[in-house]
């Protein structure tokens, strides 16, 4: 078995199914248990951060407590080593949690697959789920779409990642060892934004901006960067949802107002009553306003007044305030001169021309009085002056006026197309977004760069590109064609179907079992196709697996020799026993211990009947006949006394 792929001895790794900022999610199976999980490991890049490691312990212990329907539960957790250099390993964490088989609401709302009715339901979910986390005093503080995932088997939903959660009693709850806000900025709380402690009510806050984006498509606030999307939870009020969805009712609009108070006090102080005034208000029951005229209890949230010296600045630039500064000063009275403008003009009555005692008739001349020349020469002077002065103040109005008409248009600062070669798709994603780009994303086949990983752009990098122009992101969809792996012989059947799994391929569902006489029990003999073959990416392979056992051949009839070869080609043994034969011709097989086709385990010994030849029969020896003795001569009778004696030692003949 491949142990680089085995976690603890017990934990089989499968597939990539999720990636996040700091750990990856694969699909996994307990081996003691027989069920499906899934481990998240920390990115081995990541994992010589003690800050890093400190966050991923805490999201274990923070979960391993809260047992809910709507919370994903810890398994185990534990660690495992990783190459990290030569002659150097990394200590990689992991947690084995719940194997949820859903859809994040992320991915429903850009779907656009989420109701009104719907939207409620999941959020009434997320709130049970917060109401039992905050009783065990636990925040989440980075609840969002992303993290919440919706099983559609079940109808139910499932808040996940708790890698930046902490404990209500911890005074340094919302910011991190290098005092940088955590959280994501569309769903930051103002006092999360402001770097202040959290507590439940943060999540709440966070709650409704998900509510808010369900209803309507798009999260409360949004802007160029973070920064400025933080600050306008700080400051700013957002548009009620009705504003972008027309089917929101009055009642959903104001316990969204209730729940997206910048000062926590002025919102809902826990999720049940939250969950409380949604029931409320899918009955159309709203949730009453603040008091009018209650100014907000927040310190940090002012109301801008009306800039009085800039209005009085904007006033004198128009050029109508050199009406009020004449000689005469007939449009202005010393009393207004503690006044702003504005305000002196619109107290002020109109003038009533009263006579002065230049202005008096002199004596005898019934309508005009007679001027001196010097008085004479300095009327003509003014008059002059105020004419002279009118004349150039048009032109320059004019002037002025022409040159912004006419003037061309400022030149728009270019973008250059950033490389996205070689990254992840979510790190290309964010490298585009952030040089103000609108990535639109293809997806083509690549034999050699990894599946999901940026193959590049187009137009290419460096090109120079206007902000928010559409640049296709080219994204590997992984090789069209694939080798069958070589190493899968020799291989346990579970091993065989992860590293086909790994290289594109399915397993078939079926498992083809074989006869060997050399590969064990279990193991991978072949496969079909065979290995080293090139098949298209997601083909079915068939795996042929060792039963362990051999087919028992006839030998019967054979002779020893070639019996025990026959054997021995099928690693199995055998054990003679010879027994006599008169019908078999000796050295023959007569009898075997198993039968024909019998599967015998491998490395059996065979117990076989050889015939041999039977001993010899013992030859009788012969009982000589007596001779009677003739009467005969002398000569006669020796004669035949002579051949009754050799008769007697054998029958020679003398």
């Amino acid at each position: 078995m491949n142990t680089q792929r085995v976690l603890n001895g017990r934990y089989e790794l499968g597939e990539l199914i999720g990636r996040g900022g700091m750990a990856d999610v694969h699909r996994g199976v307990d081996a003691r248990l027989g069920r499906t999980v899934a481990i998240k490991l920390l990115r081995p890049d990541l994992a010589r951060d003690p800050q890093f490691q400190a966050r991923f312990k805490r999201e274990a212990q923070a979960v391993a407590a809260l047992n809910h329907p709507s919370i994903v539960a810890i398994y185990d957790t534990g660690d495992h080593a990783v190459p990290g250099g030569p002659e150097d390993t990394v200590r990689v964490p992991y947690i084995v949690m719940e194997f949820v088989s859903g859809r994040t609401l992320r991915d429903l709302i850009r779907a656009k697959e989420v109701s009104i009715d719907q939207a409620i339901d999941f959020t009434l979910g997320v709130l049970s789920a917060l109401e039992y986390s905050h009783k065990a005093g636990i925040v989440h503080r980075d609840i969002k779409p992303a993290n919440v995932m919706f099983c559609e088997d079940s109808s139910t939903v499932k808040v996940m990642d708790f890698g930046i959660a902490r404990a209500m009693a911890d005074s340094s709850a919302t910011m991190t060892q290098t005092q940088a806000v955590v959280g994501t900025a569309q769903y930051l709380s103002p006092e999360q934004a402001r770097g202040e402690t959290v507590d439940a009510r943060s999540d709440l806050y966070s709650a409704a901006c998900l509510l808010y984006e369900m209803l309507t498509g798009r999260p409360p606030f949004i802007g160029d960067s973070p920064v400025s999307v933080a600050y306008q939870h700080v400051r700013e009020i957002p548009e009620p949802a009705s504003t972008f969805n027309p089917d929101v009712s009055p009642a959903l609009d104001s316990v969204l107002a209730k729940a997206l108070q910048k000062n926590r006090a002025d919102r809902f102080q826990d999720a049940a009553a939250f969950r409380r005034a949604l029931r409320a208000a899918r009955n159309g029951v709203a949730v009453p306003d603040l008091p009018a005229g209650e100014a907000p209890t927040d310190p940090n949230v002012t109301v801008p007044m009306p800039d009085r010296t800039v209005q009085a600045t904007a006033y004198s630039l128009t050029g109508a305030k050199f009406l009020d500064d004449s000689p005469g000063g007939r449009l202005r009275t010393p009393q207004d001169a503690t006044l702003g403008d504005d305000r002196a003009l619109a107290a002020q009555p109109a003038p009533v021309y009263e006579p002065s005692e230049a202005d008096e008739l002199p004596l005898g001349l019934p309508h005009e009085r007679e001027r001196t020349p010097r008085q004479k020469s300095r009327r003509r002077t003014w008059i002059a002056t105020l004419v002279i002065f009118t004349l150039l103040v048009l032109a320059g109005g004019g002037l002025w006026l022409y040159n912004m008409m006419n003037q061309p248009p400022p030149a728009v600062t270019k973008i250059q197309v950033p490389s996205v070669a070689a990254l992840s798709e979510s790190e290309a994603l964010q490298l585009l977004y952030r040089a103000k780009l609108n990535p639109q994303l293809n997806r083509i086949p690549h034999d050699t760069i990894a599946k999901g990983s940026a193959i590049g752009t187009v137009p290419d990098a460096g090109t120079l590109m206007e902000p928010e122009s559409k640049v296709t992101l080219n994204i590997s969809d992984g090789p069209s064609s694939v080798k069958i792996p070589d190493n899968l012989p020799g291989r346990t059947e579970a091993a065989a179907r992860d590293v086909l799994r790994q290289a594109g391929l399915v397993g078939a569902p079926t498992t083809t079992m074989a006869n060997s006489s050399s590969v064990p029990a279990g193991i991978v003999i072949t496969t079909k196709p065979a290995p080293g073959q090139t098949v298209a990416v997601g083909s079915t392979v068939e795996l042929v697996v060792s039963t362990g056992k051999v087919a028992m051949p006839e030998l019967r009839g054979l002779p020893k020799a070639e019996a025990e070869a026959a054997l021995k080609n099928l690693g199995l043994a055998m054990q003679v026993r010879e027994v006599e034969n008169s019908e078999v011709e000796p050295g023959k097989v007569t009898e075997q211990s198993d039968p024909v086709n019998a599967l015998v385990d491998q490395g059996k010994t065979i117990n076989v009947v050889v015939a041999k030849a039977p001993a010899p029969t013992p030859t009788p020896t012969p009982t000589p006949t007596p001779t009677p003795t003739p009467t005969s001569t002398p000569s006669a009778g020796r004669k035949g006394s002579t051949e009754g004696a050799l008769a007697m030692l054998g029958g020679l003949t003398p």
